[in-house]
């Protein structure tokens, strides 16, 4: 039964982690990253539409994202959108396609960004930290009704702050490499 509370808890930390890389994909680097693009969406006969469904999304180069909708009246609504969604963007409509040239970030940008990297990651630490209590508060309360001993208790605490540190130092190294990437001209 420990076994079962401590996997589940590896678990919930593990989705944590992928939580926090996908939040980091969504923060520019200064380079094209088509992943800038993933939570805009669009009208499409009449329902709300995420733009990759819409839309062929990529980076021909380091500079530019290209947008090319499946269906050729989507380009205003596209043009629009990426407007609306505050993203920095100017993206400009050809008439086929979206293309949004990815302006070079400038020290401030950088420096703000980088605190969002940082506030993103104590985020998921604290959650990480949550799952940790949580599941030692329910191996303890496993030991007050005498599914396990006081020693499996400590033991399986400790495996616990294991994988708590095993996923925090994730977090860091993940933080470590997204910052490295925004302050990298």
């Amino acid at each position: 039964m420990p076994k079962q509370i401590l996997s589940a808890g590896e678990e919930r930390m593990k989705k944590s982690v992928e939580s926090l890389t996908k939040e980091f994909a969504n923060v520019r680097t200064g380079k094209a990253n088509p992943a800038i693009l993933n939570n805009i969406v669009v009208e499409y006969w009449g329902v709300e539409t995420p733009l990759y469904q819409v839309a062929s999304i990529s980076a021909p180069d380091s500079q530019t994202i290209t947008v090319k909708p499946y269906d050729k009246s989507l380009v205003k609504t596209i043009e629009k959108a990426i407007l609306v969604a505050n993203l920095g963007l100017n993206p400009n409509n050809d008439g086929e396609m979206v293309r949004i040239p990815i302006p070079p970030l400038n020290e401030a940008t950088r420096k703000d960004l980088v605190k969002v990297v940082k506030k993103l990651s104590e985020e998921s630490k604290v959650a990480i930290r949550n799952i940790r209590r949580d599941v030692i508060e329910q191996l303890k309360k496993q030991e007050k009704d005498g599914v396990i001993s006081e020693d499996t208790l400590r033991q399986y605490s400790d495996e616990t702050q294991k994988v708590t540190d095993k996923y925090i130092a994730e977090i860091d190294a993940k933080a470590k490499e997204k910052e490295q990437a925004i302050m990298s001209f």
